[in-house]
Formats: C-alpha cells, structure tokens, sequence
C-alpha cells in the first residue's frame, strides 16, 4: 500500500507539498499539483487516517489550549489555527481555559493522554509545572500569544510596545494629560508587557503614571467595569482610560454608561486587542490591532515544523495602533479607520 511519502518521491516534492495538495491549499503551485495528483493516481494512494496512525505512531492531531473562548481575539485566533492545520493536513482539538490556570492544565494534561503530535498553548500565567515538564519531555509544542519565560520552546506573538508608545503620543497631541490604565495580570506575560510599555511611554512624554491609575484587571469584562468605577470615583479622574484588553474596554464602557456618562466628552477610552465589534460602537473605539489571523497560522506553521524534524522559528509580528473616535479625534483627519 503507497504512503503518503511514496507520494511525494514520485512527484519529486516534500511530503508536506503533497499534504498541502490533498487538502486543496492555494498556496500549492499548478505545476507542484498536477504531478501530486498525477502520483496519487499512479500509486492508487487513499489517505486513512487511522491506519497513518497505526503505522507511524502519529494522530495529525494538534491540541490548542487558548485563555479564554469568550474573548473574540482568542476566537479569531482559534479559527486560524484550525483552518491552517487544516490546510497542513492536521485536526485540532480546543481547550479553553477561561483564564484559569488549573483548567489550563486539566486541558494539557488530556490532549497529551490522547496522544495529539503537537500543543500550541497561551499560557494563562508562568508558574505551570506541567507544561515546563512536556517541553522537558520534547513534546513538540509552541507558545502563541502569552509565553513563559524559562520554558525552552518557540513563541509566537506580537509586540505590541512601539503600538502602546504610539497611542500615549496620540493621546498626548490631543491634549490629554491624565492617562490611567487597566492593567492585564501581572503573572502573564503580555499582562505585563503592556503595563511596563504604557508606563515607560508616559515618562517619555513627561507624563505622571500614579498608583491610583493603574487598576489591576484580569482580561474580563467584569474586572474593566470595577476598575473604571473606581477611576470615576477619583477625586481627579483620569482623561483617559486606557484597558489592555478587549473585553476589559467593553467593561470600562458599560461602567460610563452606567453614569449617565458619554465616551469620550466625559471619559476618553482605548483598548488594547482590536476587534470587529469596536467599529460598530457609539462612538468607534481607538484600539491596538494585533495581526491575529497571521499569528495563528505562524503558530500552526512552527508547530508542524517541530513535529516533522525541521527547526522551528519564533515569530514576532508588530502590533499596530488604528485611531477611531473614542479619544476626542476629529473624525475627518482620522487616517487609520477599520
């Protein structure tokens, strides 16, 4: 029976270019198909995933573990990565860890029991012995979004700090002066990466960074509420409240709105994680925009790298800011609309 490396030695391709070819990725030059197709037909090859299985001790089965299936960053992300292991001739399995690290766990702990070939993995903090331990182990595995330091496998992500640097600028040239922020946790990497950049660009323009407007948040919508209520209970409220993510944003405006308040003619509001619904409030939110589809399926393509004996690479891909009308902007000289 023709193996799927039979395949590819008889149309003088990669195994990988004959996975691309059978699952109809358009990334496939004509030429590179036809004679694929051509072999296929030659050597009567029939993919069976069970029997590949058997045979190569392999599943084509990457597990994904995400932070957080509600959040919409997490989702697009998601779904890149299904669509490009797809593309690569693997399935994926989710797990969502709704923030929590003992979930986290639970979910890593049953996708290696099933034997998947690889896990890409947004750690929910960095104190995860377990997953120290697969990498230990050489389980093929990828970080994707947040990392943990000190655990020797690639990451893929995005730097979002020249981004943040480019929003205190934005909000410094329209005058405003009082900048607070709610912060992601501290024991994610990206919780504190956004922190530390948004603090470093305050000093930059001269700006004062008090422990009052730095509210500790957890990357949910109910955390962004409490902490913009205790801004807005201030003696002197920040101008601006910038949340380091999505769903703390949309916490931080139902807590204005729940006042009586408007954005942004009593309280200004930026977000870190764009996403498709912020174009569609009242006013359009100012947002840091990851490149999040590439992201997932860089991760997917490291992932596979590991898993079939090439040296996977880390990626880090730029964050960019897209100015709306949350902040005050004037509408007509806005430039960077999605």
């Amino acid at each position: 029976m023709a193996s799927i490396k039979d395949v590819a030695a008889e149309a003088g391709v990669s195994v990988a270019t004959v996975s691309r070819v059978l699952n109809d990725h358009p990334s496939v030059s004509e030429d590179a198909r036809t004679r694929v197709l051509a072999a296929v037909e030659t050597l009567g090859y029939r993919p069976n995933a069970v029997a590949r299985s058997l045979r190569t001790d392999q599943t084509h089965t990457l597990g994904l573990v995400i932070s957080d299936v509600m959040n919409p960053y997490f989702t697009e992300l998601a779904r890149s990565v299904e669509e490009e292991a797809r593309a690569l001739g693997y399935s994926v399995i989710i797990g969502n860890a709704d923030e929590r690290p003992d979930l986290q766990d639970h979910h890593v702990r049953t996708l290696l029991d099933r034997r998947i070939d690889g896990l890409l993995v947004s750690p929910t903090d960095g104190g995860s012995p377990l997953m120290l331990d697969a990498a230990r182990a050489g389980t093929p595995m990828v970080f994707v979004d947040r990392w943990i330091p000190g655990v020797d496998v690639p990451v893929v992500r995005a730097d979002g700090r020249e981004a943040v640097r480019d929003l205190v600028a934005h909000l410094h040239g329209l005058g405003h002066r009082r900048l607070a922020i709610i912060a992601g946790p501290a024991a994610t990497t990206t919780g504190s990466e956004r922190v530390e950049a948004f603090r470093a660009a305050m000093s930059e323009y001269g700006l004062p960074l008090p422990d009052a407007y730095i509210g500790q948040g957890d990357f949910q919508a109910e955390s962004g509420r409490l902490v913009t209520e205790g801004f807005l209970d201030l003696p002197e409220p920040p101008e601006v409240v910038f949340a380091a993510d999505n769903l703390m944003a949309l916490g931080a405006l139902d807590a204005v709105r729940a006042r009586g308040l408007r954005v942004p003619d009593d309280l200004a509001l930026a977000a870190f994680d764009d996403i498709r619904w912020f174009v569609h409030t009242d006013p359009p939110i100012t947002a840091i925009a990851q490149p999040t589809g590439e992201l997932g399926r860089a991760a997917v393509r490291a992932l596979v790298d590991r898993i079939e004996g090439r040296p996977p690479q880390s990626v880090t891909l730029a964050a960019r800011l897209v100015v709306r009308r949350s902040c005050g902007e004037n509408p007509a000289r806005n430039r960077s609309q999605s």
